[in-house]
This record gives structure tokens, C-alpha cells and sequence, in this order.
């Protein structure tokens, strides 16, 4: 990949998590799924805020956004709303009121 492209390192960001969870369950009968995924969650939350944490400069308009803790959680809690509505797992049959033909 000779030029950056934002879309590839997204996508292969997500897909090598989703690799990582499948890896961690495949072999153990006793593993809990949610406990994976809660430990995944974990750990994506500690790395996008070190790579939010702003550089120091009261006046860089970059880290403006995230130049306190609640921006960069009100930042972080906006961006997950979005990615998981438009996650193809965000409804599910079994939710409680699915509507049923």
C-alpha cells in the first residue's frame, strides 16, 4: 500500500478485532463471549483515548475537540452510537419488540 488510505486501516482495524474475538473463543468451550468482547471493548476504549489525548498546546486547533476528558468522552460516546447503529448487528431478531410478519 504505497499511499495512506483511511479506509483500508479502518477496515482492517475492525476486521483483525473481529479475528481476535473469534480466536480467543474458538478452542475454549468454557470462554464467555461477553467477557471477551467486554475485554475487547476494554482495550479499544484505552487506545482511542491515548490517541486523542491532546499534544499540549492549548492553541492547536486539532486537539480543540478532545482538549478535555468530557470532550474526548462525549467525542468517544458519539462515535460509538454511530458505528454501532450502523453495525449489521444492531437489531437483532430476538430483541425484545421486534416486529414479526
Amino acid at each position: 500500500m504505497d499511499s495512506f488510505d483511511e479506509n483500508a486501516v479502518y477496515n482492517q482495524a475492525a476486521e483483525q478485532t473481529i479475528d481476535l474475538g473469534n480466536r480467543l473463543t474458538e478452542h475454549a468451550d468454557d470462554t464467555d463471549v461477553w467477557d471477551v468482547a467486554d475485554g475487547i471493548l476494554a482495550g479499544a476504549i484505552q487506545y482511542w483515548l491515548y490517541s486523542r489525548e491532546p499534544c499540549g498546546d492549548p492553541r492547536c486547533t486539532d486537539c480543540e475537540p478532545y482538549s478535555t476528558a468530557e470532550l474526548r468522552l462525549a467525542e468517544m460516546l458519539r462515535a460509538s452510537e454511530e458505528m454501532a447503529r450502523e453495525s449489521e448487528y444492531f437489531h437483532s431478531p430476538h430483541d425484545v419488540m421486534a416486529g414479526r410478519a
